[in-house]
């Protein structure tokens, strides 16, 4: 029976990098769960591959249809945007192991759907002042960079990934990504004893 590896973190935190590097490296043999978003796609994003892109309407319409496992909401600079993740076929746990980033909120809801023992809870850390200084770069790379947007998340994730929401989501391991080839190497290992590979 398959699990799937819920990668959490801060913003910031290089959640993307690890991400694409495990599927790069193909080891672990995790296909993906595309998640949905109503927010606008970023540079460089391709629908159907970082998210799937709709609108409040298609959020609605999936919810009430109960297709809806878990979803965010985020009242930001630029209107409200929703994140969430959708029974849509691509998830078969009896056939394989998957691979998803997502918020401590996420993974809860997630245990909740399919059983806690079907999820593995990967929490990505790194320096205040190191994740400040990429997100800056990043949003400075955008062609319409969103500064405000960025510190509300920045904030906003101090309250998510507060001490004592990690403790109730029962998380005990953590990464640490000051060296990211280190880092990816402990959580390839711990995914391999994990996943029984």
């Amino acid at each position: 029976m398959g699990k799937i590896v819920c990668l959490m973190g801060k913003s910031s935190t290089g959640k993307d990098t690890i991400y694409k590097r495990i599927l790069e490296k193909g080891e672990l043999c995790l296909s993906t769960i595309v998640p949905y978003t109503t927010r606008p796609m970023r540079e460089g994003e391709t629908e159907g591959v970082e998210y799937h892109f709709t609108d409040e309407e298609g959020f609605r319409a999936l919810q009430g249809a109960g297709k809806v496992i878990e979803d965010r909401a985020y009242q930001t600079f630029h209107g409200l945007w929703r994140y969430f993740t959708v029974d849509d076929g691509q998830i078969c746990l009896k056939e394989k192991n998957y691979i998803v980033i997502g918020t401590l909120e996420a993974y809860s809801r997630m245990c909740a759907y399919f059983g806690k023992e079907k999820l593995v809870p990967v929490l990505i850390e790194l320096d205040d002042g190191v994740r400040l200084s990429r997100a800056l770069s990043r949003e400075q790379s955008q062609e319409s960079p969103k500064y405000e947007e960025m510190c509300r998340r920045f904030l906003a994730d101090s309250v998510d990934f507060a001490e004592e929401k990690i403790r109730e989501a029962g998380i005990d391991r953590r990464f640490c990504n000051d060296d990211l080839e280190r880092c990816l190497g402990e959580v390839v290992g711990y995914l391999r004893d994990e996943l029984s590979l």
